[in-house]
């Protein structure tokens, strides 16, 4: 009987190949973890407003009614957010704040007062120009002070390191001062403001027997500096208001009796006097009488004699 020969065939042994799919799942699996740390340094890199343009980008188009916003974790929001913020169609809206139209009238206000802001500023230094170049006027610079106040623009003549504006007791002014006003009437005539002019004095008592006070003082000596005002050329329907203080509002408030104190203001009241009215194409026209139809040709009426100033004495200037 022959022999019979049986061979088995061994499959898989230690030098065959186990098959290649475990390295596509590896790959694959590579593949993701660099995906995430790549979206991780992203999001670390990325600014506030780059997170939020993308939240917005996965937003839904339609508005979803959960308080979160779209129903998510974040509501479609970074974590920076409170809630979540929603258009109509789910894209991003930018909120912008418009100033109201101005009226007419606001334009007019802010126009008089650039112009204004402009005059005073060349008042105030052809004022200082004149003094220190007037020969006679050398060392009074320091009796003069001019400055912007909420009330216009104030210059006060004062007295200072012994040289006074008026003799004391006296509502007579010395020589100096007229010449110094006189370098004020200049500036101020050509100026459109109404006037108002203050007068103060310390607080050194001064009574006489017949009751004469600081505040008769400081009133005469205001009237004084109006009448000097107006001889050098000022118009009386200039003047809005004249006052004597006394001394209820000093210079120098720590030192009541100091002689700074003693002094006249003169103040360009801001938002008073006559100006050319803008028209719309910007240009600027004569101003208009008031208080009635305009005359179909105007022409330049004189005031009769007697007439009523246009401001009384002792008034209250009012606005426009």
């Amino acid at each position: 009987m022959p022999d019979i020969v049986i061979k088995k065939v061994k499959k898989g042994g230690h030098g065959g190949h186990h098959g290649g799919s475990w390295k596509v799942a590896y790959a694959d699996f590579v593949t993701a973890m660099m995906a995430f740390f790549l979206l991780l340094w992203l999001l670390s890199s990325a600014t506030e407003e780059q997170l939020q343009g993308v939240s917005m980008y996965f937003t839904p188009e339609t508005i979803s009614q959960n308080d979160s916003g779209s129903g998510g974790v974040l509501g479609g929001t970074s974590l920076a957010e409170e809630g979540s913020q929603r258009s109509e169609f789910g894209m991003p809206t930018v909120s912008m704040d418009i100033p109201p139209q101005q009226t007419p009238e606001e334009r007019e206000a802010i126009r008089v007062a650039q112009m204004e802001e402009k005059e005073f500023n060349e008042a105030k230094e052809e004022l200082l120009k004149a003094i220190e170049e007037s020969p006679e006027l050398q060392g009074l610079e320091k009796n003069i002070r001019i400055e912007e106040t909420p009330e216009g623009l104030r210059i006060q003549i004062l007295d200072e390191d012994g040289t006074s504006m008026f003799p004391s007791g006296s509502a007579v002014m010395a020589d100096h001062t007229r010449l110094l006003l006189d370098k004020v009437a200049a500036v101020i005539e050509k100026m459109p403001q109404d006037v108002s002019i203050e007068g103060h004095t310390d607080a050194v008592p001064f009574n006489r027997a017949d009751g004469y006070s600081n505040w008769e003082l400081s009133a005469d000596r205001a009237l004084a500096t109006r009448r000097t005002l107006e001889d050098l050329g000022l118009e009386t329907a200039r003047f809005a208001k004249v006052a004597g203080l006394s001394d209820t509002d000093p210079l120098v408030p720590e030192d009541p009796k100091n002689e700074t104190n003693r002094r006249i203001s003169i103040t360009l009241l801001r938002g008073t006097g006559e100006r050319p009215e803008l028209t719309q194409e910007g240009s600027t026209t004569a101003p208009q009488p008031t208080g009635g139809a305009i005359p179909a040709q105007p022409q330049a009426e004189t005031p009769p004699a007697g007439a009523t100033p246009r401001r009384p004495t002792f008034g209250v200037p009012s606005q426009p």
